[in-house]
């Protein structure tokens, strides 16, 4: 799915953001982690913070939630400082971490019962509240399995299910998929899909440009800790890209200097990216920038050619790839 296919959610618009940040800073020490960053997140509306590990998005995460405190800056979640009204700020919150922290000794339909009680919520909402977040994510079936019997996969939902037993404004979601296959990472997707279509506002952090591409609204783009580029996926592709790419490969040896040539004599295209193991052409016409390469008497060793991505955009910011 292109970035132009992402859903816009529905209640998204104009008003009082539920998030608001400006010059948000936070240092360890000599290290600064957030370096000044402002950005604001709209009711309904599903926001995304891409970057590589260590670019300070999960940083940004915990002070969301309160966990952390800021070193510089402003914070306010549905008008409130975390750090002032930490209480009723994360009454309003549903939290999916990294890591699966899961109670794996209790069943399924008990860790979800058991999460609700820390919120002081009573038997009488929980037991019902657990059987339809169960059937939300899939889990029916697996309601009196003990957590440490489920497949990667079905953690992951579990943990989102739970996150959601507060009936929360806003879901924090910290790289959502690491570490799931193909299918489980499709699964996931559907369920915050369904999430979005509710209202529910999203604010997840990722590392995978398919995954911003798919679920996000409007994202930024953050490396060392400051803001590189905002916008949709579509609008950053635009922005930042061009319509297509060429992606070509004539051997490890002979990329850089392919590239160079390239650069002198195909004065028509967007721009040219050499790479280890292959050179990119980045143009509106893929097509006919092969076609172009080919009449200059240079045969690659492999040809494609496809839409520019959110990766061709983190490329044209950073010149390296996004995941490190």
């Amino acid at each position: 799915m292109s970035a132009a296919t992402a859903v816009p959610a529905p209640d998204a618009a104009p008003g009082p953001p539920v998030i608001e940040a400006r010059t948000l800073t936070k240092r360890y020490g000599a290290v600064t982690a957030v370096d000044g960053i402002d950005f604001a997140v709209r009711p309904g509306e599903s926001f995304g913070l891409l970057g590589p590990n260590g670019a300070g998005k999960s940083t940004t995460m915990r002070m969301i939630g309160g966990v952390s405190q800021r070193t510089d800056g402003s914070l306010t979640i549905m008008g409130l400082d975390p750090e002032r009204h930490g209480p009723e700020v994360r009454a309003h919150l549903g939290v999916v971490p990294q890591q699966d922290n899961l109670d794996e000794e209790l069943t399924v339909r008990d860790n979800l019962i058991v999460y609700g009680r820390y919120f002081g919520l009573p038997y009488s909402y929980l037991r019902p509240k657990a059987a339809e977040l169960l059937e939300f994510a899939q889990l029916t079936e697996k309601a009196d399995v003990r957590v440490d019997d489920l497949s990667g996969g079905m953690k992951r939902r579990l943990v989102i299910a739970r996150g959601l037993v507060n009936e929360p404004r806003i879901l924090l979601l910290d790289e959502p998929t690491t570490g799931l296959d193909p299918q489980a990472r499709h699964i996931l997707w559907d369920r915050l899909f369904r999430l979005k279509e509710t209202g529910t506002t999203l604010v997840l952090t990722t590392h995978y440009m398919d995954e911003a591409e798919q679920l996000c609204d409007r994202l930024i783009v953050v490396d060392h800790g400051r803001i590189m580029a905002e916008g949709s996926p579509a609008a950053l592709i635009r922005e930042h890209s061009s319509r297509e790419v060429l992606e070509v490969r004539f051997g490890a040896a002979r990329n850089a200097e392919v590239a160079a040539q390239l650069q002198r004599e195909l004065p028509r295209v967007d721009r040219i990216e050499s790479l280890p193991d292959r050179v990119l052409v980045y143009a509106h016409d893929g097509e006919s920038a092969l076609e172009a390469v080919t009449g200059l008497g240079l045969e690659p060793v492999t040809s494609l050619v496809r839409r520019s991505s959110l990766e061709d955009v983190f490329l044209t910011l950073t010149g390296r790839s996004l995941i490190d």
